[in-house]
């Protein structure tokens, strides 16, 4: 059996181990550099405290404007892969960071 493909990504200073297949490895990049900016964007503003709150803020956001894209009818199919495969990379990212809260 292969080993699966892991990549590091780092949001917020703090680095995560994520699988992903190799031919996606720049787009789980670009994903990460995205969550990252959109996370320090929030924490910036200093109205939310706590990196699990950040992350989820940042979640509902990145939604909204997946929502905002499927509904526009302006995107295309290529445009709303990306954003679906961003929101679920963001979503493993939330599980991994409440994994390590717990431990």
């Amino acid at each position: 059996m292969s080993q699966p493909n892991t990549v590091t990504v780092k949001i917020l200073d703090k680095e995560y181990q994520v699988a992903c297949p190799e031919d996606q490895e720049d787009n789980l990049a670009t994903s990460a550099k995205y969550l990252d900016k959109q996370m320090r964007k929030i924490r910036e503003t200093g109205k939310v405290i706590g990196v699990e709150r950040i992350a989820v803020m940042a979640a509902l956001n990145i939604s909204y404007e997946l929502v905002e894209a499927s509904q526009g009818g302006g995107a295309d199919k290529t445009s709303l892969d990306a954003l679906n495969r961003l929101n679920r990379k963001l979503d493993e990212a939330l599980y991994d960071l409440r994994q390590m809260e717990i431990s």
